[in-house]
């Protein structure tokens, strides 16, 4: 299964390319991965959310009799 991203994720994707790409210092790459790694557990943490609200809400469970 791929996902595809949409335009406006790409550009976001780009951006972040471009940031790290034009940083030398490595105090603020490392600000740069701290900052990509909060946003990428925090957007698990909202697809995990998502996901137990649609199991717990019946949408495509079979209905009982």
């Amino acid at each position: 299964m791929s996902i595809e991203l949409t335009i406006g994720q790409q550009f976001e994707i780009e951006r972040f390319n471009r940031v790290i790409d034009a940083t030398a210092d490595p105090a603020q790459l490392r600000a740069v991965a701290k900052q990509l790694l909060q946003a990428w557990h925090t957007q698990k943490a909202a697809t995990n959310w998502v996901i137990s609200q649609q199991g717990n809400s019946g949408f495509g469970q079979t209905p009982t009799p």
